[in-house]
């Protein structure tokens, strides 16, 4: 098992990329908490690895309150003393599909918050704790949305922003062993997408993007996941500060 012994924090637990995530983090034989400011899907999560026998726990935030960050950051240090690998996958698009005369502070806002804003101050608890230990994965989650994207306006400039961080902290916590890498996802089938389009356009639009996807079809969460497995492993000890697309080819 590839994580055999490490504790690792997965952010966005309740959604269906951050589940998988830590479902699949547990499987290699982590000790994985979870967190989300939607308690019920993330106790969903949570049973969901009980069930299977591993070591997991709970520890909901709202993570565009810096509060709640530092104390979740506290609560896992005082709990266990270490924190090996940090997955922030907390994040979404609150305003999609919007022309730039449409774009409003508070949306805005709250995109750079919730995508930005949570990344950078998770990253600056952790790293306390990593950088005593002299170890540690961190994960962010950026977008293929920051080639660009219509539609996609404050969004794109918030997970820009993670993938420019993302280079930024690999070059300052390199000297205290820590890896520091971003994943970008493109089109992933997952329900808030789905729930939020309905039935009939989501499947025109999934249609419409495997017939253009070279690898001739969509992503799934599970793609995103191992990946994540990856760079949370020893084996990418040598890879940091990168961003790593997981498109299927589709923006080549």
């Amino acid at each position: 098992m590839r994580l055999k012994d490490k504790i690792s924090l997965v952010t966005g637990s309740a959604g269906n990329i951050g589940a998988c995530t830590a479902m699949r983090f547990s499987e290699e034989g982590a000790t994985v908490i979870l967190s989300d400011i939607n308690k019920e899907g993330c106790k969903k999560t949570l049973q969901e690895i009980e069930d299977k026998g591993s070591r997991v726990d709970m520890i909901p935030a709202d993570l565009t309150r810096e509060y709640d960050i530092v104390k979740l950051f506290s609560q896992v240090r005082e709990k266990y003393g270490r924190l090996d690998i940090l997955a922030n996958i907390a994040g979404g698009d609150y305003e999609p599909m919007v022309d730039l005369d449409e774009v409003s502070d508070e949306k805005m806002s709250y995109n750079i918050a919730v995508n930005l804003k949570s990344c950078i101050f998770c990253c600056r608890e952790v790293a306390k704790i990593m950088k005593d230990q002299q170890y540690g994965k961190i994960i962010n989650m950026a977008s293929i949305a920051v080639k660009g994207n219509l539609g996609q306006l404050s969004y794109s400039a918030a997970k820009g922003g993670v993938s420019s961080f993302t280079r930024t902290l690999a070059l300052t916590l390199g000297m205290y062993n820590i890896n520091v890498n971003a994943i970008a996802p493109g089109l992933i089938e997952v329900d808030v997408i789905k729930n939020a389009i309905g039935p009939e356009m989501w499947k025109a639009l999934k249609e419409d993007q495997e017939a253009s996807h070279p690898l001739g079809r969509i992503g799934q969460p599970i793609d995103v996941a191992n990946c994540a497995v990856f760079l949370a492993s020893d084996e990418a000890s040598f890879i940091t500060g990168q961003l790593i697309e997981v498109t299927g080819g589709s923006r080549l």
